[in-house]
């Protein structure tokens, strides 16, 4: 079974510094330790990488790396990460999600 990456990149209606931050934490203390969870990191944009090939339409990313499909899938229903949606969409102003099967 191949290794799955999830990476989500997030536009926030407020991108304060205080609600970057909020959103950080939040990542980190209720989308770590799920099962089959290989690695999490948390970021925001780097300001100073202005190239036209960078993407610069976001102010967090998060990416993951699931040991396989199935634990993606649970991780998706578990309620920790329903209670980060809960908690965390209303400052949501745009959501990517870019999902990869791993060589």
């Amino acid at each position: 079974m191949a290794r799955l990456a999830h990476h989500v990149f997030f536009t926030l209606h407020d991108n304060s510094p205080a609600k970057v931050a909020e959103l950080i934490a939040a990542c980190q203390k209720y989308l770590t330790n799920h099962p089959g969870l290989e690695s999490i990191d948390v970021g925001t944009l780097t300001p100073d990488l202005v190239r036209p090939v960078n993407d610069r339409a976001y102010d967090v990313s998060l990416h993951t790396v699931f040991a396989d499909r199935a634990a993606h899938d649970a991780y998706q229903v578990a309620p920790r990460h329903n209670q980060f949606i809960d908690e965390q969409k209303p400052n949501w102003k745009q959501v990517r999600v870019f999902d990869s099967d791993l060589a």
